[in-house]
Formats: structure tokens, sequence, C-alpha cells
């Protein structure tokens, strides 16, 4: 059964919130002048202050609900989802999956742009947002992405694409290993690892690639340990503190936009917070948290995807590997450098993203 829904966050949540940002108990100044230590303290008192008195949630659902949203459930687990048909009965579906910290408040400036051509279906991660939270183990990548084909048979869809980026690739890649379907993936974050060849005699992008590895493993590493091996207990402090979990999400939009240096170069405070929003209304610091507990590690595991395979290659996504990493884990028909953007990408770089979509589906027979 499939149910309508709409985006209604009670008042009394909104009350709760501001109560909290304004007795947040603040720590000290950062040491440094820049963000490596996290989040700088100036900039987080003047986010927390917009939002307590300066931003208008109510103004902000109202835009999310000019979508088409629905419930369904599957397999005893609430799944919310839009659902925005193209006004060509004959476009194709395809299945938009977001990644953490993100959720469909990603996909709000290219589901309207998509619909010329596709119908367009955007379900939140079990977890995430509006949809259920699992009170049980097992709601890894792999159910997912057979919830994913479930909805869409539901919705009368048995020929489809599908497109993600962070854990919506990972997503998108096992619907693409399953077929059910799918005929065609589009993804941002392709995930391969180094080939044999390039670990021995890298050639020079492929230094640069494994240099940044490096750096991420060292520097950036940090919330995803933390999220894959004690989500309950990061949890309790991300529910209990708005600031908690702003800075938590926030730090990523600085670290993985292509934002030179200010988060606010790539997404707009409105944005930023509107992501953050579906957060904390729905108290899912540690459902979302709990996917990598689930699923982190077995990412590398899986037969390559069989299906027609297009890459968007940001230039500032968190780790961006070359083609000939991921030739022998996808049939790659398309392959498109990015001239500008990171690893929101539908989010930050709405027009290319809509642009690359609708090239790599159009090849698909």
């Amino acid at each position: 059964m499939i149910r309508p829904f709409r985006i209604e966050v009670p008042d009394d949540v909104l009350s709760d919130l501001h109560d909290r940002l304004t007795r947040t108990r603040w720590p000290e100044r950062e040491c440094v002048e820049d963000w490596s230590q996290g989040v700088p303290l100036d900039y987080t008192r003047e986010l927390a202050a917009y939002w307590a008195d300066g931003y208008d949630w109510r103004r902000r659902e109202a835009a999310l609900n000019r979508f088409d949203q629905f419930v369904t459930d599957i397999d005893a687990l609430d799944v919310h989802f839009i659902h925005q048909r193209s006004a060509n009965p004959a476009a194709l579906p395809l299945i938009l999956t977001h990644g953490w910290p993100g959720s469909v408040v990603e996909f709000t400036k290219v589901i309207e742009p998509l619909t010329r051509d596709f119908h367009v279906v955007c379900p939140s991660l079990p977890g995430y947002g509006f949809s259920g939270k699992p009170s049980r183990t097992g709601w890894g990548v792999e159910k997912i992405a057979e919830a994913w084909a479930t909805l869409m048979q539901r919705l009368g869809y048995d020929r489809y694409g599908a497109q993600g980026g962070d854990w919506g690739s990972a997503v998108t890649t096992q619907i693409g290993r399953n077929g059910n379907g799918c005929i065609a993936i589009h993804i941002n974050m392709p995930l391969a690892l180094p080939t044999e060849e390039s670990a021995k005699n890298p050639t020079e992008q492929e230094r640069a690639v494994l240099a940044a590895m490096a750096e991420h493993t060292r520097w950036g590493t940090g919330y995803s340990k933390q999220q894959a091996t004690r989500p309950q207990t990061l949890g309790y402090g991300l529910t209990d503190s708005p600031v908690g979990q702003l800075a938590w999400i926030v730090e990523k939009f600085w670290a993985w936009t292509d934002c030179d240096g200010h988060p606010e170069n790539a997404l707009s405070r409105d944005e930023m917070l509107d992501n953050v929003m579906l957060y904390w209304a729905t108290a899912s610091a540690t459902s979302s948290a709990r996917l990598y507990w689930e699923s982190f590690t077995k990412l590398r595991d899986g037969a390559p995807v069989a299906v027609p395979t297009g890459v968007a290659s940001f230039p500032k996504e968190i780790v961006r590997p070359p083609r000939s990493w991921c030739e022998s884990r996808y049939n790659i028909t398309r392959w498109t450098d990015m001239p500008r953007g990171g690893h929101f990408a539908a989010f930050e770089q709405p027009e290319l993203f809509v642009e690359d979509v609708r090239a790599f589906f159009a090849t698909v027979g």
C-alpha cells in the first residue's frame, strides 16, 4: 500500500529546537586559524544564531512539499519517497539515492528539470529523514538495493535507471548488479580500488589519487570510523544537541564541496540547514549512522556491474579514482570529467548533473 505524505514538523519540535539553540553550552575556541581542528567556533555560533532566529523552516517546508511524496511499507519498514512523474507517459523511470550526510534535499534542484525526461523517484534511505528507523540489523546496502527494486515494481516500473552518490553510489552499484528491471546506472562517486599495475607503476594521475587517498585516510575518516563502530554512542550527543548535529554535518559541506575554503561558497545557509533539519526534526543521527555499521566493511565485495554505467567525476570528490581503476568493476559507456563541483553533485552543480544524467541515459536503448 502506498500512502500520500506531507512534511509537517510539529510546532513543539521547532520550539524545543529554538530553546536548545539558545541554551547551547559552547566549547572554547579552536587553537588554529583554519578548519583543521573542525568547524570554527565563531562560524558555528553564527550559523546557530541564524538557525534560531533567521531561518524560516515553515517556508522551507512548504518548498519541499511542492513535490509529490509518499510512504510505503517494505519488509515492515516505512519508506518515504518523492515520486515526481514526467508529463511524458513514456519517460524512463529513474531512482535517485542520496548518501550521508545528505537527504532527499540534495535533489530538490534537479527533480523538476529531470522530469522532462524521467519519472523521478527519490527515496529516503532507511533510518534517514522521514523513512522508518530499522529496529533490527540487516538493513545494509544489499537489502536497500532489493527494497528499491521492490519500490520500483510497486510503482509499476519494470524497466528503469538508477543514479546515486556516496551511499547512493553503493546502493546504485548493487542495483546494477542485481538487475531486476534496472537497465543502466549513473554514479558520481565510483567505488574502485587501485589496480595491481597502478600500485606498482602509478602514472602521474594515479600518484595524485593515491596521495589524496592517504591524506583522506589520515585526516578525513574519523567520522566514518565512529559511525561504523559505535553509532549508538555517537548518537546520544548528536540527538540531544542541535549544534552538535549542525557541526557534524556542516564540516562535511566544508570538506567535501568545491567551496574554496568556505561551505557557503558552494551552498547557501538555508540549503545546508534544510538538510540538517531532516536529521534534527526526525532525530535520525543514530539511525542514519548505523548504515556505516551495517555496510562499511562490505563495499569491496560484489561482482562487476554488467549494465551500462555512466560516471560523472567531479574534481572535489572525496576520492576520485581514475577510469582505469573502475573499468573492471563497471561496464562504463560514458565517463565525464566535470569542470567543477564536489561530493554533493546534484546539490552543488545541478545543471551539470542534469545534463550528464540526460546525456548518459539517452545512449541507453
